[in-house]
């Protein structure tokens, strides 16, 4: 008890971590920048309904995370069944892709063509398979990629997607080919199993929010302080120790926390450049290099009791920005108070300043509500309300050359004694909320004599949401 761990970020991983330092009898003080824990996981209430800032399905690979889940919450989950499914041409696709209906839907001509595409990909593959479009376009054919994987990306990170990474296609897009997802449709499949989380999944009945007050409530009843509204404005370190952490909030114009370690899961660029005295100037340089994608969600009362079966559609018209529409009564019917009315989450994906990030909360309700008619889902006199959520910095950018500059700044944090980082924007990867909780708490045991690598956790280039009973553990060891 006599180490004091200060973590820096109350989502996912902050609070995994001092929810674990209570397992390990250490003390921790969190500090979390907005008024309510969860970060990225937390749930909005706006008149009595709850909305996700996108939507978090609690599925994992990791029995460690597993169990976690269930002390804190138990049964308050519900079981969910899955459907999403892609909006393009006025027509509804299953995602992942069911090849037969697309194929179907699209028609005699388009299909041709799209199998055409495909074993032209095969005979002459793009090499080098080192970005988004190459990796898809060598399973699919360039045909499909375009019509499926293209505008939607290009959303969601504003940049062409041959300039996103291909490790992150292999983790976030079903590991098939065209030949291979043909072959699951028309033949039962033979040998090993593979189990898929995806068609069912458990989620909190009020939103993934409930996880994230409740962990909280427990930290503290065990002894650990979370401090909120907390804005860090300096990490004050000396020969390569940190010794403090600098807020600043309402109450407090600044405030030192000292600690004999620190965890943190804020932005790794925010990080290096909160670092006093300054790291070198190649260091700065990487840390101001790193791309991030923000994120707003325009949520609207709808005056209807059913809309559309999904949990959520992805977007794939060009015609329209929003890129994918959450129906969180389809989550868990306690999100929206009235039965008889639906609540849907547009997403956009943004950029802070740009044209949509700096219109008025009634302009966006507006542009959601015309997008929804506009794409026949809804008709715009059934829009009672409606409420805007911003959030900067949500979705680390895997760009041309990211590797490179993740790699120099680990090279300097390594120097660091008392220093890890963990989570998501913490590790600059675009990690699920389970593999964020896994970062942490591999983090503390690193506290207790225990050597692992934090950011070795989840660099296998696998489907996230497939596996085998027999597949291993992830633990980054």
């Amino acid at each position: 008890m006599d180490n004091h761990v200060v973590v820096i970020g109350g989502g996912p991983a902050g609070l995994a971590a001092a929810y674990e330092m209570t397992r390990q009898q250490l003390n921790a003080t969190v500090l979390e920048r907005d008024a309510v824990p969860g970060g990225l996981s937390r749930t909005v209430q706006y008149k009595g309904y709850s909305f996700d800032i996108g939507g978090h399905r609690f599925f994992t690979k990791v029995p460690e995370v597993d169990q976690m889940w269930d002390e804190i919450l138990g049964e308050a989950f519900l079981i969910r069944p899955r459907l999403s499914r892609i909006y393009y041409n006025n027509r509804f696709f299953h995602y992942p892709l069911r090849p037969l209906e697309a194929l179907r839907n699209l028609g005699p001509a388009e299909s041709a063509r799209i199998l055409s595409s495909f074993f032209s990909a095969r005979l002459f593959p793009k090499r080098p398979e080192d970005n988004l479009e190459a990796w898809v376009a060598n399973r699919f054919g360039h045909r499909l990629y375009s019509l499926f994987f293209k505008t939607y990306t290009e959303k969601v990170w504003g940049i062409p997607c041959s300039e996103i990474g291909a490790d992150w296609a292999a983790q976030r897009i079903k590991n098939l080919s065209l030949s291979a997802a043909l072959r699951s449709s028309l033949f039962k499949q033979r040998g090993e199993v593979i189990t898929t989380l995806i068609d069912e999944f458990r989620y909190p009945r009020l939103g993934p929010g409930m996880m994230w007050n409740r962990c909280m409530q427990i930290v503290m009843e065990r002894g650990q302080r979370v401090e909120l509204g907390q804005e860090v404005v300096a990490i004050r370190h000396a020969d390569w120790q940190v010794r403090a952490v600098e807020t600043a909030s309402d109450s407090h114009p600044r405030r030192e926390h000292e600690g004999t370690d620190f965890i943190s899961s804020m932005a790794l660029q925010d990080l290096i450049l909160s670092l006093v005295p300054s790291p070198p100037d190649s260091v700065l340089e990487c840390a101001r290099s790193l791309r991030y994608r923000d994120f707003l969600t325009v949520a609207l009362i709808v005056d209807q009791p059913d809309l559309f079966p999904d949990n959520w559609i992805y977007v794939h018209s060009p015609a329209v920005r929003v890129g994918r529409i959450q129906n969180y009564k389809n989550w868990s019917p306690e999100m929206v108070p009235d039965p008889q009315k639906s609540c849907l989450g547009l997403e956009y994906f943004v950029s802070q300043n740009d044209d949509l990030w700096n219109r008025s909360d009634q302009e966006l309700i507006e542009l959601g509500t015309a997008e929804l008619a506009s794409l026949g889902l809804v008709q715009p006199a059934w829009v009672e309300d409606g409420a805007v959520v911003r959030v900067l910095k949500a979705y680390p950018v895997y760009d041309t050359g990211y590797q490179k500059r993740i790699e120099s700044l680990k090279a300097y944090l390594s120097e660091f004694r008392n220093l890890q980082c963990c989570g998501r924007n913490g590790l600059h990867r675009y990690n699920n909320q389970d593999h964020s909780m896994l970062t942490a708490m591999l983090a503390v045991r690193n506290l207790i004599g225990e050597k692992h690598n934090v950011w070795d956790v989840n660099t296998e280039d696998e489907y996230h949401e497939t596996f085998t009973r027999r597949d291993p553990v992830p633990v980054g060891r």
